[in-house]
């Protein structure tokens, strides 16, 4: 199958090239939103030209965008256009506002849906919500840049879903990966046969089983990593090996808590600069786990691949009444040069909580640590010094042991 354009297939130095040019024009862009002025009025765009730079840029995080929110509706000032000049707002759960627009394929889904084999000739059961949530329309974008026609179905309605299906001929289901299974299931109750021969997923996990269920049944699926903030962030290819990143936003993978890029291969926080004029947020923390894999994909697309969806990196856990976050492991870590990796964990004995702090050192002397671990977690728990590299590679900043069952 031809790529969807040359950008997914261009040389490392040539998409290292563009980025030199595309990011300083990104954050001067991003500086006439009121909310990214403050927050970057003392970066020289001019400056930023490549990863190293971005990376000393601060983080944005989810509550704090709520919170720009509330004070200043609908869009917190993270915009460069006012609510009156997009196409549509949306309400996620939270609640969050999310701009969006019709001109173009605005979230760039197109690219995942032209990877995923759809186009010209397809029509598309989008069972993605159309109500107050854009998920829906950002997949009726991404089908409309490849020319396949829709039918909007939304969620639920499983009968007149298969109904549906049936009588207009589907060819390709988008949804979550499990309501599918929920649509194919109420038509063999039916006694009907579906024409479903292609999936475009995301929302949720693809398990394994789930996939081989549905390939049994003779339809491919594919699924992509996307959000109601940042569009396609990443997605699958025919060749099933992670996830590419999309050409239209940077990736970086940091550790929990801080906006430090983590080796190649490490588990982290998947932070986003996405490169939309309208919508420009810069190192955006998603609050997801993953980890870049090595090399380029066998399918010819030469842009950075990650593992896909490792979990949440958000691990604040409570602990003797107290939170402890993973800022403050990082902190903690920060105050001695000789740590390279802690890991906080909470574990019951008796009726009591205890914590314990496991720091990869080469030290052999845990009593030079107790102090800090207080000033930094607020809270006495029991040192152990453990080799460097020993931790797990989890991305877990923060381990909760307890049972609550």
């Amino acid at each position: 199958m031809a790529h969807y354009d040359d950008l997914e297939t261009r040389d490392p130095a040539a998409r290292d090239k563009a980025l030199a040019s595309a990011l300083p024009a990104a954050l001067t862009r991003a500086r006439t939103a009121p909310a990214l002025a403050r927050l970057l009025r003392d970066v020289d765009p001019a400056k930023v030209t490549d990863r190293a730079a971005l990376a000393r840029l601060p983080v944005i995080r989810k509550a704090e965008l709520s919170e720009a929110q509330r004070k200043s509706p609908p869009f917190g000032g993270y915009t460069t256009r006012l609510a009156t000049e997009f196409d549509h707002v949306f309400q996620s759960p939270g609640p969050i506002y999310e701009p969006g627009r019709r001109d173009g394929d605005w979230w760039r889904l197109g690219r995942f849906l032209h990877a995923s084999g759809v186009g010209r000739g397809d029509i598309v059961q989008n069972c993605f919500g159309y109500h107050l949530t854009p998920a829906g329309m950002m997949f009726e974008s991404g089908a409309r840049a490849v020319d396949a026609a829709v039918l909007p179905a939304g969620t639920g309605q499983t009968e007149l879903q298969v109904r549906a299906a049936v009588d207009i001929g589907t060819t390709c289901y988008a949804g979550t990966p499990d309501f599918l299974k929920v649509i194919l299931d109420r038509a063999d109750e039916m006694g009907e046969r579906l024409g479903f021969t292609k999936a475009v997923v995301g929302g949720g996990a693809l398990f394994p089983s789930l996939r081989q269920l549905y390939a049994d049944r003779g339809i491919v699926t594919r699924q992509c990593y996307a959000t109601a903030d940042l569009g396609n962030i990443a997605y699958e290819s025919d060749a099933l090996e992670g996830m590419i990143v999309d050409e239209g936003v940077i990736v970086e993978i940091v550790r929990p808590g801080t906006g430090a890029p983590v080796p190649e291969g490490e588990v982290g926080e998947v932070l986003v600069t996405t490169l939309n004029p309208d919508y420009p947020l810069v190192r955006f923390a998603t609050g997801d786990l993953s980890a870049v894999l090595p090399g380029a994909s066998p399918c010819g697309r030469t842009n950075m691949r990650i593992r896909g969806w490792m979990g949440r990196a958000d691990q604040t856990t409570k602990i003797k009444g107290m939170f402890v976050r993973p800022e403050q492991v990082a902190a903690l870590v920060s105050r001695h040069p000789d740590v390279a990796r802690a890991r906080v964990i909470a574990d019951r004995q008796g009726e009591m909580d205890v914590m314990t702090v496991q720091l990869e050192t080469a030290s052999g002397d845990n009593g030079i640590y107790l102090a800090s671990v207080m000033d930094t977690l607020k809270l006495k728990g029991e040192v152990q010094l453990v080799p460097v590299g020993s931790l797990p590679n989890d991305g877990k900043v923060i381990e909760d042991r307890r049972s609550y069952d």
